[in-house]
């Protein structure tokens, strides 16, 4: 989050009712913040909850075996794997 702070070069825009601003306004000036600095700040850490909850995976140890065993195993190519990886090939483009 340091460095998303440092650069000023970025800008975004928002319209919102009067009541969010001065609520938004409240908030900041509590905290000893711009509102610029306030919102940048809380939508950086609502960001990086939201990526945390999407891209991570938390499994006891009993899950975490099992899953690391089937990583660990040969793959066997059966026709519903197949037929996924036709459909990946064809719907996705890779960079």
């Amino acid at each position: 989050m340091e460095t998303a702070l440092k650069r000023n070069s970025e800008r975004i825009n928002l319209r919102m009712k009067s009541s969010a601003k001065r609520l938004i306004e409240r908030a900041a000036s509590l905290e000893g913040k711009t509102v610029s600095h306030f919102i940048l700040t809380s939508a950086l850490a609502q960001a990086e909850n939201t990526l945390q909850t999407h891209e991570t995976m938390a499994l006891n140890a009993k899950n975490a075996r099992l899953f690391f065993d089937a990583l660990a195993a040969p793959v066997r190519f059966n026709r519903k794997l197949l037929s996924a990886l036709e459909e990946h090939e064809a719907r996705v483009i890779s960079k």
